[in-house]
Order: C-alpha cells, then structure tokens, then sequence
C-alpha cells in the first residue's frame, strides 16, 4: 500500500533581510496537546519588520528560513490527542508564547521571563519556532484562547499587543484618576492610551515626532492633548544629551500644565531622549514603564529618579494576560480599535505589506499604522 500523501499549504516564509518567499509546505497532522488553526488575520510587528528589513531584530538573528507573524487569531480546524478544551469550528486567539511550565518563573505565573520559552516567529531559540504567516499551523491548545462571539478575528490579532499593555499596566499599578503619559502613537502607543481610557485615568496626553499620528491619536480620542516634538539631530555628548531632555521634558510639563509632572508615562519608542524625559516628567514617587524595545545602552538621569523615588520597570510581553485582552475587548471600552488597523493585505502579497509598512504612507499619502494580512474565513467555524 503506497502512503498517503499529506495536503500542502502556503506559508510566508523569510530567508533573509528582504527575501520573503510564499513557500508550499506540508501540512502535518497536530501532535499530542496540540491544535490545528486555520489562521484568519495577522498583525504586522515592528519586530516582524526588523527581521524583514535586516534578518535579525536586535541579538536574535535567522539562523534558518522562519516565518514570521504573531499577532494572530483563526479557527481550529483539527485538535491532537489529549486535547479537551478546544473542538474544531472554535474561533480562537494565538498567544505566540511556549511556555515550558516546569520552571520557577512558570510557577510563579512569570512565563513571560521562562528560559526556556519559544516565541513563534521569533530567532531568539534554535530551531525557531514558524509564528503565523501560514494558512494553518499546529500550536500548543493550552496558548489558544477561545474568542468571545463579539468579537472579530482582526480584534483578537489586537489581544497579542493589547497584551503587551495590561502586562505593564499591572506592572505599574495603573488605576483609575491617574494622570499619563505615552511617548510614541504607533499601535502600542495607541493601545497605551485606549487602556488608560477604560481604567478611568483622569487625563492621557502623548508625544511623538509624527504630528500625522498624533492628530490621528486627538481626532479618535486616545488622547486628550497631544504634543509634537521637533526631531533634532543627537547631540554629540552624553551631559549634552541629558541636558537637553531636561529642557524638551520642562516644555512637555509646561506645555500639558502639569507642573508636578505625570502619575505613569509609559516609554513606547525605545529611543533614549524619549526615556530619558521620561524620568523627567514623571511625578514624585510616579512610575515610568519601559516597554519600547531600542537603544541597547542609554545614558540615564539616574540622580533625577533616585531623589525623587521615580521607579523605572522594565515590561517583557506578556503573562496570564490573554483572557482579560478578550474580555476586555468583548466588553467595547476600547473605542476605536477598528481605526488602528488601516491596510489589508493577502498571504501571497505579504513582501508588499512590508514595503509598505517600512515606507509608512501609502500611494495616497495616507498614514500607516496596523497592516493586517487576511485570510478567508473556513467554512465551519463556529459563531
């Protein structure tokens, strides 16, 4: 008897820095604990992009083909043995993490820091795990999240990043009648302010160098006052530098009226000005939430936050997250969502989403900001 040959499929699959090739793949069964999902939408990353651009993000370079994408929701479309919670035809979002859920991290519900932890679509470990940009892929069932009947596959992509933010919302504290600060009105910038919004903080403003974004951010109400800072080229010295984010973080306070300076500000850029005013404008005994990934070595104000018992924390992804995303998503206090994502792509026309995110304006001059990459829904999923 000849073997049965298994179905192919396509995948979007990255050789190097701009070589991304739509690649037949066999489909393989799912294994014990795991589920098939046909993926229906997929976010685009700034650190898909990296690795688009480059071939690497940061230390993490390809060390084989990878696909990539992580922001993702689908439907199962098969479950491996062993596998109780999820049946075919279920709407679900992918939470991209492998924890190992055998170390001490993992026990104490700080998965997001395990070791040994795989993230699909991400270089870090070897072999690397293929992240989303495929028609289906199999995953661990216990990271597929079911989704609420309310919500849309392209929302349940946004729980992925949404994520990011409740992780460090909860990391510093984040509750009602507080004062904020974002830097940076790109998609987790956004995100940032939409959250604070339904906590109930009492005032949200942002910066950015990008007065498209932030008029993006006013107009949808994300933030209630926004301010453009002017890019200037970096000054040569550190003390120069440091001095110069005392000033622009002056302006900010003076500007916004917030004298004493803000409750959170939540770093969305990474670039070392911006976390550098960062301490500066926070205030007294406030809190600044590194979540930007950037400058790897930045010199830092440290005397500004020490008297002032300004805490800085750092926020890695994401933990136990997942089912608050959704709910909070299902519930409709985050208006506006649908605004982020603003172009759509399919899997065959995934080289040209990145182009077109790395370019950031599309032919008509209009703003990018989420790009998606869309599949058609399977006929037997489950509303």
């Amino acid at each position: 008897m000849s073997p049965v040959a298994l179905p192919k499929q396509q995948a979007a699959v990255l050789y190097g820095p701009k070589d991304l090739r739509i690649d037949d793949r066999t489909l393989w069964p799912p294994q014990q604990g795991q589920a098939q999902v046909a993926i229906v939408s997929t976010g685009l990353c700034g650190s898909d992009l990296h690795y688009y651009l480059h071939g690497r993000n940061g230390d993490f370079a390809l060390q084989a083909p990878l696909v990539l994408g992580h922001e993702a929701a689908g439907v199962v479309t098969a479950v491996g043995p062993g596998v109780k919670n999820l049946v075919p035809g279920q709407r679900v979002a992918i939470e991209a993490g492998v924890m190992c859920n055998n170390c001490d991290y993992c026990s104490k519900g700080r998965y997001n820091l395990c070791k040994n932890l795989r993230f699909a679509s991400s270089a870090k470990t070897f072999p690397h795990l293929d992240g989303t940009l495929q028609e289906r892929m199999n995953h661990p069932a216990y990271v597929l999240h079911p989704l609420p009947d309310n919500v849309s596959f392209e929302e349940g992509a946004l729980a992925e990043p949404l994520s990011v933010l409740i992780h460090a919302s909860r990391r510093a504290a984040l509750s009602a009648d507080q004062t904020v600060l974002v830097y940076g009105v790109g998609t987790i910038g956004l995100l940032a302010c939409a959250l604070a919004k339904s906590y109930g903080c009492s005032r949200i403003v942002a910066v950015d160098i990008n007065q498209a974004r932030l008029s993006f951010a006013k107009t949808h109400g994300f933030a209630d006052d926004v301010f453009c800072l002017s890019a200037s080229p970096k000054a040569k010295l550190p003390e120069e530098q440091l001095r110069k984010a005392k000033e622009n973080a002056d302006r900010l306070l003076e500007v916004f009226r917030e004298e004493n300076g803000f409750d959170v500000v939540f770093e969305c850029t990474g670039a070392e000005p911006c976390i550098q005013m960062a301490i500066h404008t926070a205030i007294t005994g406030g809190r600044v939430m590194l979540i930007g990934m950037g400058t790897r070595s930045t010199s830092l104000p440290l005397s500004a936050a020490a008297l002032r018992e300004v805490d800085i924390q750092g926020s890695f992804r994401y933990a136990n997250t997942y089912p608050d995303a959704l709910s909070l998503l299902a519930s409709g206090k985050l208006q506006n969502l649908d605004k982020l994502i603003t172009h759509r792509f399919n899997l065959s026309d995934t080289a040209k989403a990145f182009d077109l995110l790395t370019r950031g304006v599309d032919e008509r001059g209009d703003m990018v900001l989420k790009v998606v990459i869309e599949s058609r829904v399977p006929p037997s999923s489950r509303h």
